[in-house]
Formats: structure tokens, C-alpha cells, sequence
């Protein structure tokens, strides 16, 4: 009888045991998914913020386009002797380079 005892005492055991792991398995199991939460959240921050920087520099580039824009056509209205002058030696040269290949 102490035998059938002991047997049943350790079979107790054995569910304890196995309860505790299915518990800290969840537990892990729970952390990971907190972690690639996080992780996924931290990720989409940043893409947030690189997105923000980069339609910042877009904006910049294009006000910088315009402005040099602006500066040629005021140039062109002051100076359009010299402009054209300008222009068709700009023409020549790349003809020239052009050929040369």
C-alpha cells in the first residue's frame, strides 16, 4: 500500500509540475508577444519619423527649386543678350562633348 502511495503522491507531483510548466510557458509566451509589440511599435515610429524628415526635405528642395527658378527667369528678363549668349555656349558645349564620344 505504501508503494501505491508513493505512486499517486509523485503522479500529484508530476500534475503540479506540469501545471507550473504550462504557466510559465504562457508567461514567456505573453512577454514575447509584449516584446514584438514594442518592437513593432518603436518600428512604426520611426517610419513615421523618417517619412515626416524626408516630406520636410522634399519641401525644402522643391521651395529651394523654385526660388532658383525665379532667379534665372529675372535674370533672363534683365539680361537677355547675355542669357542668350550664355545659353548657346552652354549649347556648344555639350554639342562638343556629345560628339566627342
Amino acid at each position: 500500500m505504501s508503494r501505491m502511495s508513493n505512486d499517486q503522491g509523485q503522479s500529484g507531483n508530476q500534475g503540479s509540475s506540469t501545471e507550473q510548466l504550462k504557466d510559465k510557458a504562457s508567461a514567456v509566451g505573453q512577454s514575447i508577444r509584449d516584446v514584438g509589440g514594442n518592437i513593432r511599435d518603436a518600428a512604426n515610429e520611426q517610419y513615421e519619423n523618417v517619412r515626416d524628415q524626408a516630406s520636410q526635405y522634399y519641401e525644402q528642395g522643391r521651395q529651394k527649386a523654385e526660388e532658383w527658378e525665379h532667379g534665372v527667369e529675372q535674370y533672363i528678363q534683365e539680361k537677355p543678350v547675355q542669357a542668350l549668349l550664355i545659353a548657346a555656349g552652354v549649347g556648344m558645349l555639350v554639342g562638343l562633348l556629345w560628339k566627342s564620344r
